[in-house]
């Protein structure tokens, strides 16, 4: 079962690369929360009570419900639906998942190490690269957060691939840098709308003082 949570959420990874629309992205980080709940759930059953409720929490209020409606309002506020020209082909964006998954599957086995989940090792080392992928190639400031959230996902489940036992100051420290990050997009995308009507990158290089 917990395969197949991580086969999806392999597919999730691979959408993302190609999709253009920020609703879709957003779905995606909804349906990745959902799916590391569920690997959460199954995997996490021998560590304290306490520590499994947060981290159940953190996955399914904050990663698939909290982040996704306040990135949905951002969008809504600002009235941008599709993320800006992408750099890469659609061709070339597929090719570049592939190239992805097969060094971290190699990277895997090239550890050998036998403490090592492997179908851990290569999701969340394909979803760290391909986070930073979305952050190189795209353009705008709400799909680099996005793809930040998703290099996030990644090292989550890095750390059920070296293990299950992940001390609650860790987790703590990663729901406390994903809020300020979401937080401080939300106001920085909304004040900028409010007097330079553009989120694009590039284009924020000429705001002045």
């Amino acid at each position: 079962m917990v395969n197949l949570l991580i086969i999806a959420f392999a597919m999730t990874l691979t959408y993302s690369a190609i999709a253009n629309r920020f609703s879709s992205l957003i779905r995606i980080l909804a349906i990745q929360g959902l799916l590391i709940f569920g690997v959460a759930l199954l995997e996490l059953h021998q560590i304290n009570l306490i520590n499994l409720i947060f981290i159940l929490l953190e996955t399914l209020v904050f990663k698939s419900i909290l982040v996704p409606a306040i990135l949905y309002a951002v969008i809504t506020r600002n009235k941008v639906s599709r993320d800006c020209e992408i750099n890469k082909s659609f061709f070339n964006s597929i090719f570049s998942v592939i190239a992805i998954f097969a060094f971290s599957f190699v990277l895997a086995y090239q550890l050998h190490d036998e403490h090592l989940k492997i179908i851990y090792f290569t999701a969340s080392v394909s979803a760290i690269m391909i986070g930073i992928f979305l952050m190189i190639f795209r353009k705008t400031i709400i799909t680099h957060t996005i793809g930040y959230i998703i290099l996030e996902n990644g090292i989550f489940l890095f750390s059920l691939a070296l293990g299950s036992d992940m001390p609650m100051i860790v987790n703590m420290g990663i729901l406390l840098d994903l809020f300020s990050t979401v937080l401080i997009l939300g106001i920085f995308v909304n004040r900028i709308s409010d007097v330079f009507n553009n989120i694009e990158v590039d284009v924020l290089t000429t705001l002045k003082d």
